[in-house]
Parts: structure tokens; sequence; C-alpha cells
């Protein structure tokens, strides 16, 4: 059952639909196999990346578009924010009958490792291609210059603004007010915490929207902020250990919801709140209630869905049609780009008040901060 505020394009939990992993390709440092159509999907990690082709099942609609996936740390596989953006691939491969080469991004690299990623999408002919996460966009802004006739998508980012790129942005924000709509009323202790991954703007966003929805709803309710890491160290996206003690503190300390954002860290915070008697954590990007390991998904309370597959599937379907995006495309509370979860029936008491402040935000009556 799918129950969201918000876009729900499938009746099951997108994440894990579509072509199974039947494969896998073993590669060295950025080195890619010949770039046209298999019939498998593979993934392996590398010092560099990981890879993978797609190929379209035979049952899907013909076409010649080979759609290239940079994702972010964590690659496919996150049950987050990179495995939202392979839903969006996934529904294009059975309905569109795309083709498709995956590579992922590792801990700690460069903007030039990035580019060379890019670049040998690009070189291989797929077309568009698609950077998951704002860390792509310098590398995205020197490779995109260098193939004009190439189409790119960027999520998260709108600073590369050349004629051949396009910017998905997503008011996560207004998602992050929901689940603090939530999260106050879910607390009996008066006490809630907020876990990113990195500290940079776009999870300041997140945390703003977070804290302003907690305050609107319970002014007496304590907030507690922390970040993982600071820039440049980006592994605070994907550290579940530091997840774990970050949320094993809060909980320490009086909290009993924490709101973790931070990618693949999440999953430590679901550990230390299962760990916690009578503790929620709200997961986000995707509903990681349908996701989460079984031993820990009944204290993910909601999620903050920020519907990347949605905008994935968007850029694919529109060069399939000839017809590529271009420029800065929003998603929000008025067009599904955002919402929360209602898998876990657990969140129904407080879904009424949340529902409300969603209607406020699309009509203008609440602005939420962090835009």
């Amino acid at each position: 059952m799918c129950r969201h505020y918000g876009r729900c394009t499938r009746k099951e939990s997108p994440l894990f639909k579509g072509l199974k992993v039947a494969t896998v390709v073993a590669v060295g440092a950025f080195a890619l196999a010949a770039c046209g159509s298999s019939s498998s999907t593979g993934t392996s990690s590398s010092p560099a990346a990981s890879t993978s082709t797609t190929a379209a099942s035979s049952s899907a609609p013909a076409t010649t578009i080979k759609v290239g996936m940079a994702y972010d740390i964590g690659g496919r596989g996150d049950k987050s924010f990179n495995d939202s953006a392979a839903a969006g691939l996934d529904k294009a491969v059975t309905e569109l009958g795309v083709t498709s080469k995956e590579l992922s991004a590792v801990p700690n690299e460069t903007d030039a490792q990035k580019a060379a990623r890019l670049t040998l999408l690009a070189q291989g002919g797929f077309d568009p291609i698609i950077a998951v996460g704002f860390a792509y966009a310098p590398a995205l802004k020197t490779v995109a210059a260098k193939f004009p006739n190439i189409h790119f998508a960027i999520v998260d980012d709108s600073s590369v603004t050349a004629p051949n790129v396009t910017s998905l942005i997503f008011a996560a924000n207004q998602a992050s007010y929901l689940v603090g709509v939530i999260a106050a009323q879910a607390s009996k202790k008066a006490s809630v915490g907020y876990i990113g991954g990195v500290k940079v703007p776009l999870l300041e966003s997140f945390q703003k929207g977070f804290d302003a929805g907690v305050t609107a709803t319970n002014s007496a309710v304590k907030i507690t902020d922390k970040y993982l890491t600071l820039p440049p160290d980006f592994s605070g996206f994907n550290a579940p250990d530091k997840g774990k003690a970050t949320a094993a503190g809060m909980f320490d300390a009086g909290a009993d919801v924490v709101y973790a954002a931070a990618g693949g860290s999440g999953s430590g915070v679901f550990t230390a709140a299962k760990a916690s008697s009578g503790s929620w954590a709200i997961g986000v990007d995707s509903d990681q209630y349908l996701s989460a390991d079984a031993a820990v998904k009944d204290v993910i309370l909601t999620s903050a869905l920020k519907n990347v597959n949605v905008a994935v599937f968007d850029v694919i379907q529109a060069g399939a049609k000839g017809s590529f995006l271009s420029g800065v495309q929003t998603y929000d509370l008025k067009n599904g780009g955002v919402g929360y979860s209602k898998s876990n029936a657990a969140v129904q008491p407080y879904e009424a008040k949340a529902d409300a402040a969603a209607q406020a935000i699309i009509a203008g009556t609440i602005v939420v901060p962090g835009s």
C-alpha cells in the first residue's frame, strides 16, 4: 500500500521495482565497458566508482535514448536519495525502453574525478546524463561546456546555467516542515532532534523547515540540530556509525524523535531509535519505512519525501519525445514533488495537522523558511 501526502507514482514501493540486478561487472578506476546495449544490470565498487548497464525489457517500447546516471556517494542501494533517482530510471527502462549506464561517486573524490565520470558517459553517447546531487555542480559546469550537444540534468543545484543543463530543484524545506509538525505531536518528552549528513546550505534548508514545523506546532518542544561532517568532508552522507552515535546521544539526552537527513547514514539513526525504548526516527527523500531493514522499520514514523524519481522520469520522458527540459524545474507541494509518507499506521494520529499545514503552504498562508 502506498499512502503519501504528495505525489505517489506507484501502488507499490518505488525503490525496488523495475529491473533486477543480474550480473556484476568489475571495473578499474573510471574504466567502462563498451557503451552499447546490454541485457543485464550490475554494480561493482572500485577505488573510483561503481558502474552498471541496464537494457530495456523486451516488453517495453523501443527507443534510441541512452541515459547516463551519475549517482552520489552510496549509489543505487542506499535506500534513500540515490534509490529514489534509481526508481525514476527503472520506470523509464520499463515504460520507455531506454538503456542506461550507471556510475557512482565514492567518498572524498575530487571534482576532476566527477568530471571524468561525466565525460565518459558523454563520450559513450549517453543523452541525457543525470548528475544526482549538488556535489557534481563544479564538474558539470566544465563538462557541459565541452559537450554542448549533450543534455545534462543535475539534482539539487541551480548554479550551472548552461543551455544544455536542467536543474531539478526540490522544496525539501516544505517536506521537512510537515515532518516537523508530526515530530512535535509525536514527542512525549517535548524534545526532538535533527541530524544532517553534511553542513551545507541544502541540508540547512531541511533543518530550517523542520525546526519551523516543530515550533509552529508546539513552541515548548526543545530542538537539537547536529551535522555529521563539515565540508569538504562529505562522508557524513554514508557513515551509519556516526549517524547511530549522534542519534544515541540525542536519545540519551532526552529526545524521543530524531529526523535524519543524512543519506545512507540514516540507517544508523534507525538502529539507535530501535535501541531507545519509546523513540521514533523520521526518514528522508524516499519512504524509508518501505525500504529499511525489517528489524528497524517499525520505529520509522514517517519520511520527508523528495520525489527524485518523478523528476528523473520527467527528464528522460522529455528526451524520449525529443523535447529535452531546460532551465530550472522546481518540485514542491503544489506539483507533488515533495510530501511525507503515511506507510506506517502509527503516523495516523498526526496526519490531520500535517495535511492542514500542507494546504496552508500551498495556499501561501504558511511561508516555510529555508527556500
